[in-house]
């Protein structure tokens, strides 16, 4: 019988170890918030793929729709037989990002998409330099990896990054970096790293993913944006992790009015299918020429036949709107657990749409991080039949990433877990 232990052994002669998994069990099935183990053991899933399954494990109207394009033919090769479904999936993208004029491409990979806009800003300034921040995740690829601003585990053991990336604080008030003093360390790196007139691009995410779910302010993101038409920086936002309807908004951005140059996408586009996209306006997309950009499995037709059907998913079960609903119970369910003095302190609770979080603190109504609290409550979730992420530049965060197609009933359920996972974790903490 196969069992996690046999799977384990097995992993650890046939895989390297630098792919670590979170959790130590091995999935056999899942069904929109519900997954089971090999070992049948069943779990409320908060995780869902790191944000990818927005639409639920396996939503039925994916599916099809990608087994009816397997039906058809599962690969061309854009750049050597074109297909309408890649053409079309560009077209509702190019209407659905918050850019004036845009133009999309395609990919397989959000490190990919991140490293494509890259590209494409330098290409179309003539520039190098490049401005992300700390706490960010942008992928583990070389330069992907640049962009992340945190070592361990992303950079650690693989040598100096390339240069030409520097990193900006991003805004975290209860941490002590407000506003003023992130926009202020910009203008440091103008002033002791890189001129300005030679950096390429900004690249936020507009909710840090593996950072900690931060919320970059809106004042701050105006702030962004008229620093870089000044200087004629291209924004990009990456939007990999908060992108289609996470945040309640199809894009993140959509929160703040802000309109940026670039929107990298990738996870929640296609429901669990591996695509990923770079849209833009048009004035920067077609700044490199002809067999400047794509890639063998780039928009590959399955995923994009998967993408059409989580997209229109999201627009008909208008969940968008659902998880704006999700969210609001999520933040009533930890503010109220957050109150009682029998629990695993928490400090900052936050939530944009769906995409909630609280960190875990050394005391009751305290902001010093934690972090083998965080790692417990994870831990206990786990053992009482929740999956749940740890977060956070300080690793003292837990992240909640319900489907938004979760039933009711399995909300609460995986929120009683959450609450039941504190309460012992606790104990055991003390002991």
């Amino acid at each position: 019988m196969t069992s996690n232990q046999s799977l384990h052994d097995r992993r650890g002669a046939a895989v390297a170890q630098g792919v670590a998994s979170a959790h130590p069990f091995y999935a056999a099935r899942a069904e929109n918030a519900e997954l089971w183990d090999v070992e049948g053991n069943r779990f409320i899933d908060f995780a869902i793929g790191i944000a990818v399954c927005n639409t639920g494990h396996c939503h039925p109207k994916i599916m099809a729709a990608a087994k009816a394009q397997c039906d058809l033919f599962t690969h061309t090769a854009f750049q050597v037989s074109a297909y309408e479904s890649y053409i079309h999936l560009a077209e509702r993208l190019n209407e659905l990002a918050p850019i004036e004029d845009a133009r999309s491409v395609f990919f397989s990979t959000g490190a990919e998409a991140v490293e494509n806009a890259v590209k494409i800003s330098r290409a179309a300034t003539g520039r190098q330099g490049v401005i992300a921040f700390t706490g960010a995740f942008h992928g583990r690829t070389e330069m992907a990896r640049a962009l992340t601003g945190k070592i361990v585990p992303y950079k650690a053991g693989a040598g100096v990054p390339m240069p030409a990336i520097f990193h900006a604080d991003f805004p975290v008030p209860h941490h002590g970096v407000t506003v003023e003093a992130a926009l202020a360390s910009i203008q440091k790196i103008f002033k002791v790293d890189i001129e300005a007139k030679d950096v390429a691009a900004i690249i936020i995410e507009p909710v840090l993913g593996e950072g900690g779910f931060y919320q970059a302010p809106t004042e701050f993101l105006q702030a962004l944006r008229g620093l870089c038409d000044e200087h004629g920086i291209v924004l990009i936002c990456d939007e990999i992790q908060s992108g289609f309807g996470r945040t309640g908004k199809m894009f993140a951005i959509e929160h703040s009015s802000v309109e940026p140059d670039i929107i990298t996408v990738a996870k929640a586009i296609a429901g669990g299918f591996p695509v990923s996209g770079v849209v833009g306006k048009e004035s920067v997309m077609n700044a490199l020429g002809p067999g400047g950009l794509g890639g063998t499995y780039g928009g590959n037709p399955v995923a994009c036949a998967a993408a059409h059907a989580a997209i229109t998913v999201i627009e008909e079960e208008k969940l968008c709107e659902r998880s704006a609903e999700i969210g609001a119970r999520m933040v009533e369910r930890l503010e109220a657990i957050k109150a009682r003095d029998d629990v695993t302190p928490i400090g900052d609770v936050r939530g944009l749409g769906a995409m909630v979080a609280f960190e875990t603190v050394e005391e009751k109504g305290g902001n010093t991080p934690k972090p083998e609290a965080a790692l417990a409550v994870v831990a206990k979730a786990r053992e009482l039949g929740l999956i749940i992420l740890p977060c956070g530049y300080w690793g003292n965060t837990v992240r909640l990433l319900a489907p938004l197609t979760i039933p009711m009933e399995h909300l609460e359920e995986g929120l009683d877990l959450l609450e039941q996972s504190l309460e012992q974790s606790r104990v055991e903490i003390a002991a």
